[in-house]
């Protein structure tokens, strides 16, 4: 056996106590579509998997003072299927989509897919460009901090949420409303199980016109070892007006701030580069489209 002890807590307080006991030898588990791997594979050792899925604390979607709360334990079939999530956090919905096969989303969680943070995860990527920030309760204290998406994914399978001694409660942002879109693109070699070779998000404001950027927020991966937004690109079409030269002018900048790394599975550097200004180039138009629709 991979483990020794296999417990499923009640209430959130009983998590936090088994986790605390177990001083380091226990871990969070959800949907387990990565962990278990890891265990099969001696990646990782672990005496003790506490199941989180059934806790209240970390189910449900809820719309509240214009946020949007997405418990961890939330699966990406919920996130695909969720109207709320679809009309006003539409790239989620459609990252959370591509995930995988059918039974993955069933399984696979969104605090998993954090946790885990691979640099090209397909919830995540569409949850740094709508600005997201994570709850995790810690053992020690059994106090709530809250962290920018962009400071919890630090590596590749490196996270600062630690699954021995914290758990990820939700992740929240803001919903999006009139004047704004949002949009996902995938590039993979298969469209169900195969890592994306990338993936991009893009969320945009327009004026009352609908012909001038007030916001925007772009984010890829994988061009580095988190997933990432484009600053300089965002800044770049910041107040220009919605018009192919000042997106093209911001799609270059996204190419040069990118520095994917040559990979046999997923391509060379130059190709991905280039495939950066295609996506992003991709998720612009349609959430522009939808944005000028919410005018």
């Amino acid at each position: 056996m991979k483990w020794e002890e296999y417990l499923a807590p009640t209430s959130l307080d009983e998590a936090l106590a088994m986790l605390k006991e177990r001083e380091g030898q226990a871990r969070v588990i959800a949907g387990g579509t990565d962990l278990v791997i890891q265990l099969k594979k001696k990646e990782m050792t672990v005496k003790c998997l506490v199941d989180v899925t059934k806790l209240d604390e970390l189910r449900g979607i809820e719309l509240k003072d214009g946020f949007i709360r997405v418990g961890a334990c939330v699966t990406h079939q919920e996130l695909a299927s969720s109207d709320l999530i679809r009309e006003q956090a539409a790239a989620l919905a459609e990252g959370a989509a591509r995930m995988g096969s059918p039974q993955i989303r069933n399984v696979g969680t969104v605090g998993g897919n954090i946790v885990n943070a691979l640099p090209a995860a397909d919830t995540v990527v569409p949850l740094m460009a709508l600005d997201a920030e994570v709850d995790a309760v810690a053992v020690s204290s059994g106090g709530t901090r809250r962290d920018p998406l962009g400071g919890v994914c630090v590596g590749p399978r490196q996270c600062t949420v630690d699954s021995t001694a914290e758990i990820l409660t939700g992740v929240w942002f803001r919903a999006l409303g009139p004047g704004e879109g949002s949009a996902f693109e995938r590039l993979a070699k298969r469209n169900a199980l195969a890592l994306p070779i990338l993936n991009a998000a893009a969320v945009v404001a327009l004026d009352d016109g609908g012909e001038v950027f007030k916001e925007v927020r772009l984010a890829v991966g994988p061009i580095g070892p988190t997933p990432a937004r484009v600053f300089d690109a965002e800044e770049l079409l910041r107040g220009a007006p919605v018009e192919p030269r000042a997106i093209a002018a911001a799609l270059e900048l996204a190419a040069q701030e990118a520095q994917p790394r040559t990979n046999p599975v997923r391509g060379s550097r130059e190709y991905r580069q280039e495939m950066v200004k295609v996506l992003l180039g991709r998720a612009i138009e349609r959430a522009v489209r939808v944005a000028q629709d919410r005018c």
